[in-house]
């Protein structure tokens, strides 16, 4: 499943901790915007590494599931990397 993460954090040491751990996740579309291909044990595994460096009172996370049904009606305009591609096929 393709997750797009977006969050809005004033504190920048938090900030730049939830950056970091999502560049282990996946791909940096816009400054506080990351495009994660994840199956659901590393969804479930970021979820709660995620819960560990937010403060809830104060930050706001979001996590859009995109299937590949609605990933293929993704628009980008204007400069910035390309939308990540799914895989032809999974085997597992």
């Amino acid at each position: 499943m393709l997750y797009v993460v977006a969050y809005d954090i004033p504190c920048d040491k938090r900030r730049k901790k939830v950056s970091d751990l999502l560049e282990g996740y996946g791909k940096r579309v816009q400054y506080s915007v990351f495009e994660c291909q994840l199956p659901p044990s590393k969804y479930k595994e970021l979820c709660q590494r995620f819960k560990k460096k937010v403060k809830l009172a104060e930050d706001s996370v979001r996590f859009y599931p995109l299937s590949q049904h609605t990933w293929g009606q993704v628009e980008t305009w204007g400069v910035g990397p390309p939308v990540t591609e799914l895989p032809g096929s999974i085997i597992v």
